[in-house]
């Protein structure tokens, strides 16, 4: 399914991780589908409240979660600036489909990374 989302749909999700040899862009790849998938389910679940959405980015952060461990597998990790630019893009997501109110905790609760 397309994203119709014009905010979204431009956007380069984690360029600052492709732009940083520590991270292979293989790997990368899987992130940023990640973000594809999770505006994706937003665009077709349309989560009416911040609870509606925080369960769809739930879901996306425990697929990071695995996502970590191809990324240790592959020499690289989701460290602490990694984390950061992640967590920026959960946001830009969440802004982008009208939920500016969104705790940026919140939207990736379960991490561990």
């Amino acid at each position: 399914m397309p994203i119709t989302n014009q905010q979204v749909a431009g956007h380069a999700f984690l360029r600052q991780m492709y732009d940083d040899s520590y991270f292979p862009d293989h790997v990368v790849d899987r992130g940023r589908a990640i973000l594809l998938r999770l505006c994706e389910r937003i665009e077709a679940e349309r989560p009416s409240d911040l609870e509606s959405l925080y369960a769809l980015t739930q879901a996306a952060t425990e697929e990071f979660n695995q996502l970590d461990r191809e990324f240790v597998a592959a020499g690289s990790e989701i460290e602490t600036v990694a984390r950061e630019w992640i967590c920026d893009e959960f946001c830009l997501v969440a802004s982008a489909y009208g939920f500016t109110e969104a705790d940026a905790e919140e939207l990736t609760a379960d991490r561990d990374w």
